[in-house]
């Protein structure tokens, strides 16, 4: 049975990934949403629905790029579609117009990576736009794959193209699937696990870090207790210090003193080009690592290492209590 609480942010946001499989939980105020959280730590809406005697489990969309109320608000449509039969759409449509279709109903993306996404549709599947997609057959897209450089991006693009046939069955402009024929592209999955003397070593290479800026920005990426998405973008006006928070969530102690030994004059804590919030330090964070003697250590690979070390509590000052704990343990 899922574990059911109160969907927010703060708590979602802070669920730790299991060690095998994928766990599920349940919203108290939706019950019929559901969420799924799997080891790699992709968390994704749902709902459940029988359909001629059969479960039917329907993905909303994945969290944090569907936000809650709108998980919620989709809840009822959902179940509502997914009992009707699907029309037969005798027009045709190219891919390039299907695509759009499928990013502004299927697609719920932060702008910047929405972007990105499109960018990299564009870059790849240039080649289908003008072949209408009842038309695309699994040579079509087993040469659109094999043109790609690198079984990462290839695999990720593999996925992508699954789950726009699949819209395109579920709106009618398709009745079969052509990624069924094709093999998945299987990914060699980087080890991520860090060892404590991993983490000593990074942290004075980051200690080291020439420019003020990201050396705090890379610093709050262990106090903080948040991926990096969420640490570049930070906010003065989100911050508490009288009572310790970063909006819904605690600030550890070593947080607080970087915090405030900052100059506060703009709107971003962590400033990047065009005096907007830092972006993606990839160059820098490569010459951290190098200089800690590690390989492949990603910025949320940081995340991931205190997550799976920290005692979560939903009690805001409980859980400050259990990071603070955990920093002086990993730097005693």
């Amino acid at each position: 049975m899922a574990h059911q609480f109160f969907f927010n942010t703060y708590i979602l946001d802070n669920l730790p990934s299991p060690e095998k499989g994928f766990d599920v939980v349940q919203d108290i105020s939706e019950p019929r949403l559901r969420m799924y959280i799997t080891q790699r730590g992709v968390k994704s809406f749902f709902v459940r629905k029988r359909i001629n005697g059969r479960d039917k489990r329907v993905i909303i969309g994945k969290y944090p790029d569907t936000d809650i109320e709108y998980a919620r608000a989709k809840v009822g449509e959902v179940l509502n579609s997914a009992g009707q039969k699907i029309p037969v759409r005798r027009k045709k449509i190219p891919f390039k117009d299907f695509i759009d279709l499928y990013f502004q109903n299927k697609v719920r993306r932060g702008e910047d990576s929405l972007n990105k996404l499109k960018r990299a549709v564009h870059l790849h599947f240039q080649n289908l736009y003008q072949i209408n997609i009842q038309d695309i057959n699994a040579d079509d897209v087993q040469n659109a794959l094999g043109n790609i450089d690198g079984r990462a991006m290839a695999a990720r693009m593999q996925e992508l193209l699954q789950s726009v046939f699949n819209y395109a069955i579920n709106t009618g402009y398709r009745k079969t699937n052509p990624m069924e024929s094709i093999a998945k592209i299987a990914v060699v999955r980087r080890e991520r696990n860090l060892r404590k003397s991993d983490f000593h070593r990074l942290f004075s290479a980051i200690s080291q870090e020439e420019n003020i800026n990201l050396r705090a920005a890379f610093l709050m990426l262990i106090y903080g207790f948040a991926p990096k998405t969420k640490v570049f973008k930070m906010r003065w006006e989100d911050l508490d210090f009288n009572h310790d928070l970063w909006g819904e969530m605690p600030l550890s102690d070593r947080a607080v003193l970087l915090l405030q030994d900052l100059p506060q004059d703009g709107e971003w804590v962590f400033i990047g080009r065009g005096k907007l919030h830092l972006s993606d330090p990839r160059i820098a964070w490569r010459r951290v690592v190098k200089n800690a003697g590690l390989v492949n250590v990603t910025m949320d690979d940081v995340y991931k290492f205190l997550m799976r070390a920290l005692v979560w509590n939903p009690d805001k000052d409980i859980l400050r209590e259990n990071m603070n704990e955990l920093l002086n343990d990993l730097f005693a």
